[in-house]
C-alpha cells in the first residue's frame, strides 16, 4: 500500500537513504531533520505514518510523540520510533509516550518496510464492520470512534483495534501471543511485552468512565473484557 510518511530524523545521511527506500517502495515521504520542522510539516499536511528518530536536536523524539498524541488532530497517526537504544526499559518508554512500534538502529530496509506495512495495515479501520457496545461502552469501527456514555474517548490507532477485538470476542480470554496475532498480525516484528503496554494504555484512556474495569487480567492467562 502506497502512503504519505513524514520522516524525522537529524542525521542527513540516514534520512535519505531511508527516504530512498521508502520512495523505491511506492512511498511519498516528508522530511525533517527536527521536531519544530517537523511540527510546520504536520500543519500543512496529515501523513499517513511518522517515523520518528528519538534522539533529536531541540525537542527529542519522545517529547514530540508526547505532544503528537495530546493533540486531536494527530492523535490518531501511527508513529514507529528508531532508535540506537536497545534496552527493554527503553522501548517500554518509547511505546508509552504513545509509539506503535519500535526499531532498534541499525536496521534493514526490507525489515523497515516490512513493519510500515504492518503499522498501516492494523492502523487502518474497517468502515464496513458494524458498531459495538457493551453497557455504555461503544465502538463504531466506521467512523473511528469510541464513547463511554456518550462522551467521545481518544484512543491510539492500536488500542482502537484492541478494544475492537475484545469487545466483539466479549468474556473470551486471549493470551498475548493470541493478541499478538489477532490485533497486530505480524507479530513477528513485536514483542509479547508491547501487548502489556497497550492495554495499560487502553485503560488510563477508559479510566475517567470508569469502563477500564471491562478490561480485566487474567493471572497466567492474558486479558478479556467483561460483558457484565
Amino acid at each position: 500500500m502506497s502512503a504519505c510518511i513524514l520522516v524525522v530524523e537529524d542525521e542527513p545521511a540516514i534520512q535519505e537513504l531511508i527516504a530512498a527506500n521508502l520512495k523505491h517502495a511506492g512511498h511519498r515521504i516528508l522530511q525533517a531533520l527536527d521536531a519544530e520542522a517537523a511540527q510546520t510539516l504536520l500543519r500543512e499536511e496529515l501523513p499517513d505514518l511518522v517515523l520518528l528518530d528519538w534522539m533529536l536536536p531541540g525537542k527529542s523524539g519522545i517529547e514530540f510523540a508526547r505532544s503528537l498524541r495530546r493533540e486531536q488532530r494527530t492523535r490518531s497517526v501511527p508513529i514507529i520510533v528508531l532508535t540506537a537504544k536497545s534496552q527493554e526499559q527503553d522501548k517500554v518508554v518509547g511505546l508509552d509516550a504513545g509509539a506503535d512500534d519500535y526499531m532498534t538502529k541499525p536496521f534493514s530496509p526490507r525489515e523497515l518496510l516490512a513493519r510500515i506495512n504492518a503499522v498501516l495495515r492494523r492502523s487502518a479501520p474497517d468502515a464496513t464492520d458494524e458498531a459495538v457496545e457493551i453497557g455504555g461502552l461503544r465502538l463504531d469501527p466506521g467512523s473511528h470512534r469510541v464513547t463511554c456514555d456518550g462522551t467521545e474517548v481518544a484512543l491510539g490507532p492500536t488500542e482502537f483495534r484492541m478494544l475492537h477485538f475484545l469487545m466483539t470476542h466479549p468474556e473470551r480470554v486471549y493470551s498475548r501471543t493470541q493478541l499478538l496475532d489477532h490485533v497486530w498480525g505480524d507479530h513477528v516484528f513485536v514483542e509479547e511485552r508491547t501487548v502489556d503496554v497497550h492495554v495499560r494504555r487502553l485503560r488510563a484512556a477508559l479510566e475517567a468512565s470508569g469502563y477500564d474495569r471491562l478490561i480485566e487480567t487474567v493471572r497466567g492467562s492474558g486479558y478479556r473484557i467483561s460483558a457484565k
